[in-house]
């Protein structure tokens, strides 16, 4: 009769120090468990983020280049419009010294007729 009993009370702390301990590892593996979820969760977020924000760069590159080209081609129309405005005066100066009796007397032509249709 060499064996040790061991009284309740003993046997109750023990009990109780292997359950601790067991709910000590669940812990500790639920929230490992949880850890690893919210960093894959966030590495998703990142990577939709670093995606929209990469789809929005290229839109607003695009958008500028296409500002960028309509405004060379409004450059262009304008300085098209201005020559053509220069070449019209250099003819309308060319007709008058030609031609000035004509040129006053179309302007007085004009000048009553306008006048004529502004008193209606």
């Amino acid at each position: 009769m060499n064996k040790q009993v061991q009284n309740p009370e003993s046997l109750a702390s023990n009990r109780i120090d292997e359950n601790a301990e067991r709910i000590k590892q669940a812990t500790s593996s639920a929230v490992a468990s949880t850890k690893d979820a919210v960093d894959r969760a966030a590495d998703r977020v990142e990577e939709g983020l670093h995606s929209a924000t990469d789809k929005a760069a290229g839109a607003a590159n695009r958008a500028t280049d296409k500002a960028a080209e309509i405004s060379e081609r409004s450059r262009e129309v304008y300085d098209e419009t201005m020559d053509r405005a220069d070449a019209w005066l250099e003819q309308a100066r060319d007709y008058v010294r030609e031609k000035p009796v004509q040129s006053v007397a179309i302007a007085l032509g004009a000048g009553w007729l306008l006048g004529r249709i502004l008193r209606r």
